[in-house]
């Protein structure tokens, strides 16, 4: 297995030791999953107090490639430490009998959200798993030069998600079995918190469509309003308190998927991943991908478009601090997968953490 390549900075920028941080969040997450216990702690919400380990990286995105050679290869020793323990932790809770060990595992539901979101390049022999607001759009992008569709990654058009891409879910078991097999397969992922907040303020902040199907819906269930007001909102104005409380009557695995979590739309105990990359060093690890499945050298990984605007840890402090504290608590167990297999450190909301 090719190696997930590991970060070194937490949620707030400290850079600390491994055997300071990890471990013991490490340790408590095995002592869970050795009990069988995960799946019921998080059924019944009791994991708001459970540390994960730290986070693949910090806010200073690709900052590794500003480093001096010394800096660079003390990353590598840590990187190593860290990449190690990562998969240790992700080994041992897919190893558990209530978690899927394949694709044919999975319940039908399950199997069909996955292949629609598995991407094949054949030429190049690679699977990858999209997951929305990780960067899939300039991914489709690189797949769309690959194949030919596409003069050059930087070519200023609206990206169309269907056309022209190939998915898992359009060949016969034979042939997705050989693929799985023989083809080397990635994904990349986000800090659970920061996607979401990005997945709102685009989605219900942004897009029409999304505000009718969703926005609309989401007023009327959850906005209290004496004069009637509620139901004739056009869907363009739901509060992040309004969404997160929606979030918790869905269930996961029929969320849309810009909101659904990454374990479901990738399932990484099912198909075995080669590579996890993070959002957090995205140019860095899109460049190993690139390298690694062999793409022509003028092939290279887009640069954010000049529009887009990224969440920021302070944005993400005011949203989530801004939530009344019982629905963070609630809201998190949704996504602990996402904390725990990924190596993200859940959001510090302390009432003394949030003042400041």
């Amino acid at each position: 297995m090719a190696p997930r390549w590991p970060d070194r900075a937490n949620r707030s920028g400290d850079f600390r030791s491994p055997s300071a941080a990890v471990l013991p969040s490490l340790l408590t997450f095995l002592v869970i999953v050795a009990s069988g216990g995960l799946l019921l702690m998080i059924e019944k919400g009791m994991l708001s107090g459970v540390e994960t380990p730290p986070p693949r990286g910090s806010k200073n995105v690709d900052v590794g490639r500003h480093m001096s050679q010394q800096e660079r290869a003390a990353e590598d020793v840590e990187s190593q430490i860290l990449q190690d323990i990562r998969n240790r932790t992700m080994t041992s809770m897919c190893s558990q009998k209530n978690m899927p060990h394949s694709l044919w595992s999975l319940t039908p539901q399950q199997r069909k959200t996955l292949l629609q979101h598995v991407l094949v390049n054949d030429e190049y022999r690679f699977l990858y798993c999209y997951v929305p607001k990780v960067a899939c759009s300039n991914w489709k992008r690189v797949l769309k030069v690959l194949g030919g569709t596409l003069e050059n990654v930087d070519v200023k058009i609206k990206m169309d998600h269907r056309n022209d891409l190939t998915f898992l879910s359009s060949f016969k078991p034979e042939g997705i079995r050989y693929r799985l097999q023989h083809y080397f397969k990635f994904m990349f992922v986000r800090e659970p918190m920061e996607r979401l907040l990005s997945a709102y303020r685009n989605k219900l902040g942004e897009i029409e469509s999304f505000q009718r199907k969703y926005g609309v819906e989401i007023v009327k269930r959850y906005r209290k309003s004496p004069s009637g007001k509620s139901s004739q909102s056009a869907g363009d104005d739901v509060t992040f308190a309004e969404f997160v409380r929606y979030l918790l009557d869905e269930d996961v695995e029929r969320m849309n998927d810009h909101w659904m979590p990454m374990y479901n739309l990738c399932q990484p105990c099912a198909l075995h991943y080669d590579f996890i990359g993070s959002y957090e060093h995205l140019t860095r690890d899109a460049d190993y991908v690139l390298r690694r499945v062999g793409a022509p050298p003028h092939v290279s990984f887009p640069a954010r478009q000049s529009w887009y605007k990224p969440v920021t840890a302070d944005t993400l402090h005011y949203y989530l601090c801004s939530l009344p504290q019982k629905l963070l608590r609630e809201l998190l167990p949704k996504y602990i997968l996402d904390f725990s297999i990924f190596a993200y450190q859940f959001p510090n909301t302390s009432t003394e953490h949030c003042r400041h």
